[in-house]
């Protein structure tokens, strides 16, 4: 038996040698010759195209809430327009002043009010596109304003008539500071500006290469550097200290507090720099020491001011081969004009293939998620805060919102974007603070948390690189259990490894435009798996609102998407397989094979669960079914 059981060893051995997983690896690349002044350029057409449909989602949603009332409240009471009303201000706090007009009765009621704080020029002149948006409708007409500055703030007029005869009409003003809030935070994320503050955050940067410190003077300085917290050290012990042990480095090391995770310490010192920490653990012989890295989210950020509208539905300079199976195309108000991304990928197709599961979790840990947003309605489940246990995951940066949105935001429920899945639930892990930061502690304790809690695909839209053992560990304590780890690579269009999308347990994900070429800010390198779509893509945002954000952040979650359909057509699939799937079924682009920009190509949809599909019967997973076998006939004889 014995010797039967050697035998099909190697024959699994030089099969799984022999056979080719993904097709060739090549490693050929053409690197991306831009000059810093180009990138820049190239980086600031994105943002304008972000912020130019950012703001065109805000128009177009709002717009679809005051057609909705007026169909809802047609005949409606005045009791009932007020509770209405109400309900929807609540959740819509945009939608800071209503009008709602009856020419049958001549009645008008108000709803909401103006900022009590406003000049009276500032009043004025919205009243003037109030009163032109009221003769608009009273004439059966639509009224839309531009977009109107007043008090450093951006509003926008809304008139619309009810259908048919016309009787009723809304006249709505809008807070449109969507647009400046995803400015303000995607500037730092894309690092056109020095991020993260290192007064704020008390914080040295040092070379990711050399890792000596270094001074980060401008967003350019960014793609160079590493951050960790000053006076905190991570210390992974040979054997967890005695009680009397940890009172005496509590002592030496003037220790302010000391937090565990596992066998790992993280200890802040009241005195002591990073440097003198290192040279004090060593006498207690670890596993390792290293600095307490900062980890940021990784998108790009939209410009305030657009010069240059974006396309409203961009299609591919090379149109993708057509494909018999038919597409099914959602009924969400922003899909068709706005959402490129999902047919890009055959997100439609595929869908005819797998819709998701409910028993396929997919965790995004990340900064939060708005937990009450209508177009994620009964698709999240019960988080976890990180930074602060007592509190839920609550988005307060957005970036979380958007990712989330982008893997499940529901599908034919007439309103915002449709999610990539529609039965897949998001686990919501909050590891980044308000500001779009957090620390290696932070992102270990919320991977273990997910894993430990049902996580079967973990998204990872965030990164620094520092290769972290720390983080290492909790990368391989989700990967030894089977969970499927997707990770945006950074916006710093470099080849330098980011962490933890570089880890070999990790599949790394970089960005295209919607001409599936490589995003200008998109990162690339030989670590590379896949591309997704990651340029001015649309989803949902804060206080039910939707935003147009671009970045690896945006591409990752169409990946761990991908990855929750493919375990819920075939839960069978390990992690690796699932892997195998994704770059085996990509879409080449670049030179022949894998190369360092698009690795081993743009994500198929279609193409990877039709896999999946046959994955039972697939000779391209016989070496694996045979080793699962193997293992399962030598647990039996072990026992």
């Amino acid at each position: 038996m014995r010797r039967g059981l050697i035998a099909l060893l190697f024959v699994l051995g030089v099969g799984t040698l022999l056979y080719p997983l993904w097709g060739p690896v090549t490693f050929k690349t053409t690197e991306p010759d831009t000059s810093p002044k180009e990138e820049m350029r190239m980086k600031l057409e994105t943002l304008q195209n972000d912020a130019a449909m950012t703001e065109r989602l805000c128009r177009l949603d709002c717009g679809n809430h005051m057609r909705m009332m007026l169909t809802e409240l047609d005949k409606a009471s005045p009791e009932k327009i007020k509770t209405y009303v109400d309900g929807l201000q609540k959740d819509h706090k945009h939608l800071s002043y209503i009008l709602w007009m009856d020419r049958k009765t001549g009645q008008e009621k108000e709803f909401g009010a103006l900022p009590a704080k406003w000049t009276d020029k500032s009043r004025q002149t919205i009243h003037e596109h109030v009163v032109a948006a009221k003769q608009n409708v009273a004439g059966r007409k639509p009224y839309e304003s531009p977009s109107i500055t007043l008090e450093g703030k951006r509003y926008l007029v809304l008139g619309m008539p009810s259908d048919g005869d016309g009787e009723r009409g809304v006249v709505a003003v809008i807070s449109q500071n969507v647009v400046q809030h995803v400015t303000n935070h995607q500037r730092r994320n894309l690092r056109l500006v020095p991020f993260p503050s290192e007064s704020r955050y008390r914080t040295e940067s040092v070379d990711a290469d050399t890792m000596r410190d270094t001074t980060v003077k401008d967003g350019e300085d960014n793609g160079n550097a590493s951050h960790y917290y000053k006076r905190e050290l991570v210390v992974r012990f040979q054997q967890d200290p005695t009680a009397e042990q940890m009172e005496q480095i509590r002592s030496d090391i003037d220790c302010e507090h000391e937090r565990k995770v596992g066998n790992t310490y993280i200890f802040k010192s009241r005195s002591m720099s990073v440097k003198q920490l290192e040279q004090y653990f060593q006498r207690w012989n670890p596993l390792y020491v290293e600095p307490h890295y900062l980890y940021l989210t990784n998108e790009a950020p939209p410009a305030q001011a657009p010069a240059v509208p974006a396309p409203a539905n961009p299609a591919p300079a090379d149109p993708l081969p057509a494909d018999p199976q038919a597409a099914e195309i959602p009924n969400d108000t922003l899909y068709q004009q706005y959402q490129w991304n999902l047919p890009m990928i055959e997100t439609n197709k595929g869908w005819s293939i797998s819709k998701g599961s409910n028993d396929v979790i997919v965790a995004v840990v990340d900064t939060g998620v708005d937990l009450t947003h209508s177009d994620l309605k009964g698709q999240l489940l019960d988080g976890y805060n990180v930074i602060d246990p007592s509190k839920p995951p609550q988005d307060d940066v957005g970036h979380g919102t958007h990712v989330a949105g982008i893997i499940a935001a529901l599908v034919n429920n007439n309103e915002g974007v449709a999610g990539m899945t529609w039965y897949n639930k998001i686990l919501p892990v909050k590891v980044l603070d308000s500001s779009g930061a957090g620390t290696s502690y932070s992102v270990a304790e919320g991977i273990i948390w997910a894993t430990d809690h049902g996580a079967k695909v973990i998204n990872l839209s965030l990164g620094n690189y520092a290769e972290a053992q720390f983080l290492h560990d909790a990368i391989k304590y989700a990967f030894d259990r089977d969970v499927v780890l997707i990770a945006a690579t950074g916006n710093d269009n470099t080849d330098r490894p980011g962490y933890p999308a570089a880890y070999p347990e990790v599949f790394a994900v970089s960005a295209t435009d919607y001409n599936r070429k490589k995003a200008s800010f998109s990162n690339y390198g030989n670590y590379i798996d896949v591309v997704a779509p990651g340029a001015t893509i649309a989803s949902t945002y804060l206080d039910n609102q939707y935003a147009a954000l671009s970045g690896t952040s945006m591409a990752s979650p169409h990946v761990a998407a991908l990855a929750a359909l493919i375990r819920s057509k075939n839960p069978a699939l390990t992690n690796t397989e699932v892997m195998d799937i994704m770059r085996r079924t990509s879409i080449d682009l670049g030179n022949p094979g894998r190369d360092e920009i698009f690795g081993y190509g743009q994500v198929d949809v279609i193409k990877a669960l039709r896999e999946a599909d046959q994955g039972r019967q697939s000779l391209h997973f016989f070496p694996q079914l045979m080793r699962r076998r193997l293992e399962e006939t030598m647990r039996k004889f072990g026992q």
